[in-house]
């Protein structure tokens, strides 16, 4: 919701609902959880808009989202690895039974 917010410089209702995929009555128990939260505010325009507080928000998650994907990668690597150092293990005792 913030990010359709923040990609339209602010936004009404039925666009947030749509492009967000949400029914009418999460729409309105989110926008209230958020405005509660101080991530937004309903703008002078008649649209919801971020505050600083919430553009401060998306920045920070957008950071915290590519820091995982990073420590994914390197978990997916350090698991590839084991895999490789089992497999190691496992051949070297077929090749002693032979």
């Amino acid at each position: 919701m913030l990010s359709v917010v923040s990609d339209n410089d602010g936004a009404k209702k039925t666009r947030i609902m749509y492009i967000a995929n949400l029914s009418w009555e999460l729409l309105n128990r989110y926008l209230n959880d958020l405005i509660e939260a101080g991530l937004l505010s309903y703008g002078s325009s008649g649209c919801y808009v971020l505050t600083p507080k919430g553009k401060l928000f998306l920045y920070m998650f957008s950071e915290y989202s590519k820091r995982c994907e990073k420590v994914e990668e390197h978990l997916n690597d350090l698991d590839k690895e084991r895999r490789n150092l089992e497999n190691m293990c496992f051949n070297a005792k077929e090749l002693d039974e032979k």
